[in-house]
């Protein structure tokens, strides 16, 4: 159920995010979840795209270097507490977060987070048998 994402090398200058948003524009691909990580002289944008495939494709035509990472997306209520137990629960696993981040939906009920894990099929059995709902690529696309 792993969800595929897009991770984009981007020098850290004046314009490179243009590009990158112009070729998934052109392309007519919608993002739904993004994270830039940056230092003084490089970046690496992460994105949640509806079609990552073709997304990829029209990034790297536009000369940009980009690889499909798969990641973990949970669906957690959105209260206090929520990500304290889905990283806790992980944590109990040994199972180490690289890194996440979470993105609007337009329920307020919940709120939607991506995990980036080195055992996504593990991590998501573990949920799973926690209680957490797990999101699919399905599902953030139609969000």
């Amino acid at each position: 159920m792993a969800v595929k994402q897009l991770s984009i090398f981007v020098e850290n200058k004046e314009g490179k995010l243009v590009t990158i948003t112009d070729a998934i524009s052109n392309a007519k691909i919608d993002i739904r979840a993004m994270s830039v990580a940056d230092t003084q002289d490089f970046g690496i944008f992460r994105l949640i795209v509806t079609e990552p495939e073709k997304a990829k494709e029209a990034l790297e035509s536009s000369g940009c270097f980009v690889s499909i990472t798969k990641v973990v997306g949970v669906l957690i209520p959105d209260e206090p507490g929520s990500l304290a137990k889905v990283v806790n629960i992980l944590a109990r696993n040994n199972i180490n977060i690289e890194y996440m981040y979470a993105f609007i939906t337009i329920s307020k009920k919940n709120a939607s987070v991506v995990l980036r894990v080195a055992d996504n099929e593990n991590a998501e059995k573990i949920l799973t048998e926690n209680g957490v709902t797990l999101l699919s690529e399905k599902d953030i696309i139609e969000m």
